[in-house]
């Protein structure tokens, strides 16, 4: 007799919590010297501390930092790369503990190139960069200092390492300030100019920055391209004269050549995809150059691919590799190409690509042991109709594992992703697996305002927020159901950050889910937009509006309409969504005799970062789809 099929939610699956707690080594930010790499990489089993891997030429993989130093940059609070290579003397980087520059070399313990601040994390660096100059190597990066009153300021600054052998680096110079934010400062070959990126407030770094080039002589600057409405990133030098840029003037990101004078810019590749990410995190570069004048780039829709542009003939053409995305930071040395490659069934990985050749090596992969190919799903592009009928990306993940299923229609979560200027991927994800190889089946939401799809389908979400997300994120959950993927009694919703907001506001406006998952999600703008950090201090503005439309918004001012069982979970160190956004949703829904559960962390951030933390919450999630689902079949 064949065995009777099991229930939706309780298929075997061989995919654990610790599986996926494990698995977040969030590599990233590589570079490359000849033989040599470096890369970051997080440590789950030592609290989330991040540190520098270097891969020698024998191919010897060394921990350039161990335990307690932890390299990551709180500027913009979202961080980014927070080391530079310093060739022949080791690394400089920024550790998290006091946010100063330290040098570390071999066989020596690091020590501290840049001034203790007056408070905790008081000067800040990000985007380092490490030149060569005739009096040895320099470092110039973007600083971020934070007064004693709660302003902040932002300036470009340079300093010398020649001196740092010794312990003693040379005084710090500020040369470029004034514009409230700064990042990809690129010195010119001839090392008479420098290139960077600026914008000021309520501006953020996809809705408008400017392009310039000061001569750093005499501090002469000029604007070469950007503007309140046009968002430019990631400068290059082709020569001492002439830069290449990318831009989002035509609607999507795409790659641009102008002169040193700001004269007519020329498009490389005119193409209606991107050719560069949103800028949350400083450090990474999109494309770079090779020795051959062409350009290693990465490009596409939704996901981005790696392909070699020729910027004489505007020749574009995809290199072949097993990696169907990529994180938008390449590295290149002239003749090698590294980059963090990913697929829907190859996790993210270290990546070396031979420009010649074309020979492509793994070096360091995300997961050490992945689970039989039957457990894993197989993402599928769709396409939603939402609102007034405009089109929706998401990507379809159904319950996949060979035990047997039950016949009826499978419950789902629909994924949102945070930012909320940011997208969903169909990167490898060991946590969507955990889920559909248990039968509980995944839509991974780009709800209008991601990023990917070009500059308006981001702009659908201008003075939108609560509104356009929601709808999409509704639309999804009926497409589901009227698609007969779904049982319409069984399906969650579950989002972390913005996705979090998204999350409750969209079980304040519908009936349509069974329940919803909250991490660290925004409930209340007023306390937010005080409480915040510099960086989104002015986010709401463009998001929502004024103040007056707070109330009609924010999950919490329509508390009073959600019926379904909600699960928040929080870190309780969490400097960009603080926990009384999760605590006052939590006591409204207590209040009204709604069932909620709230669990905090001790010392997590924004994001959960330790092994224990992600497998506890990870347990919890799936416990809440288990009753939320067993209620409603």
């Amino acid at each position: 007799m064949s065995p009777e099929p099991m229930p939706h939610g309780a298929w075997p699956s061989p995919i654990s919590t610790t599986d996926v707690a494990r698995s977040g080594l969030s590599l990233g930010f590589p570079t490359v010297l000849g033989d040599h790499l470096w890369w970051e990489e997080d440590r789950p089993a030592e609290g989330g501390r991040r540190t520098v891997v270097h891969r020698d030429a024998e191919g010897i993989l060394h921990e350039l930092l161990p335990a307690p130093w932890d390299a990551r940059t709180r500027v913009h609070e979202y961080g980014g790369r927070s080391y530079a290579v310093v060739p022949g003397r080791g690394i400089v980087f920024a550790d998290h503990a006091d946010q100063r520059l330290y040098l570390a070399a071999a066989e020596t313990d690091p020590w501290p190139l840049t001034p203790e601040p007056d408070r905790p994390g008081g000067l800040r660096y990000a985007d380092l960069h490490v030149h060569e100059s005739p009096d040895g190597p320099e470092l110039w990066c973007v600083r971020e200092r934070h007064h004693d009153d709660g302003a902040v300021s932002r300036s470009i600054v340079s300093m010398s390492l020649a001196a740092a052998h010794e312990g003693q680096a040379d005084r710090i110079i500020e040369q470029v300030s004034g514009s409230d934010f700064y990042a990809f400062p690129t010195l010119s070959p001839d090392r008479r100019h420098l290139a960077y990126i600026c914008w000021d407030h309520p501006a953020m770094p996809w809705t408008g920055t400017e392009l310039r080039v000061t001569r750093i002589s005499d501090g002469h600057t000029v604007a070469i391209a950007g503007g309140t409405d046009e968002s430019v990133l990631a400068p290059c030098w082709r020569d001492d004269r002439t830069l290449y840029f990318v831009s989002d003037r035509p609607g999507w990101w795409n790659l641009y050549q102008s002169d040193l004078l700001g004269g007519a810019r020329r498009a490389l590749h005119p193409a209606e995809e991107e050719f560069a990410g949103p800028l949350w995190q400083l450090g990474g570069r999109p494309y770079q150059p090779l020795g051959d004048g062409r350009l290693a780039v990465l490009h596409g829709r939704g996901d981005l691919r790696l392909g070699i542009l020729d910027p004489a003939t505007g020749t574009l053409s995809d290199v072949e590799v097993p990696y169907t995305g990529w994180l938008p930071a390449l590295a290149c040395d002239g003749r090698t190409v590294a980059g963090i490659a990913y697929g829907p069934r190859l996790p993210r990985a270290v990546v070396r690509i031979a420009a010649d050749s074309g020979r492509v090596e793994l070096l360091c992969g995300d997961i050490a042991e992945l689970p039989d190919a039957a457990y894993l799903p197989t993402p599928r592009a769709v396409e939603i109709k939402s609102g007034d009928g405009r089109s929706v990306h998401a990507f379809l993940y159904p319950p996949s594992g060979p035990g047997a299923a039950e016949a009826t229609a499978a419950p789902y979560v629909v994924f949102v992703h945070g930012g909320p200027t940011g997208h969903a991927t169909t990167e490898l994800s060991l946590e969507k697996a955990f889920f559909t190889s248990r039968g509980i089946g995944v839509l991974d939401l780009n709800y209008g305002g991601s990023t990917g799809y070009g500059r308006a389908y981001r702009e659908r979400l201008r003075g939108q927020w609560g509104i356009i997300d929601v709808e999409d994120a509704v639309a999804a959950a009926r497409w589901l159901a009227a698609a007969n993927l779904a049982d319409p009694a069984r399906i969650a919703i579950r989002g972390g950050s913005a996705g979090g907001w998204t999350v409750m506001a969209a079980c304040c406006a519908s009936d349509v889910f069974a329940g919803g998952v909250s991490i660290a999600g925004v409930s209340a703008l007023a306390p937010l937009v005080a409480a915040t950090h510099d960086f989104e201090s002015r986010y709401i503005d463009w998001l929502v509006g004024p103040e007056a439309l707070y109330g009609s918004r924010e999950p919490l001012a329509r508390a009073g309409k959600i019926g379904c069982p909600m699960l928040l979970m929080q870190g309780l160190a969490d400097p960009v969504v603080p926990p009384a956004q999760s605590e006052a949703f939590a006591d409204t829904m207590s209040a009204r005799g709604v069932p909620c559960t709230y669990l905090t962390f001790e010392g997590e951030s924004h994001g959960f970062r330790r092994q224990e933390t992600k497998a506890t919450a990870l347990a919890a999630e799936l416990s809440f789809y288990l009753q939320i689902f067993t209620a409603m079949a």
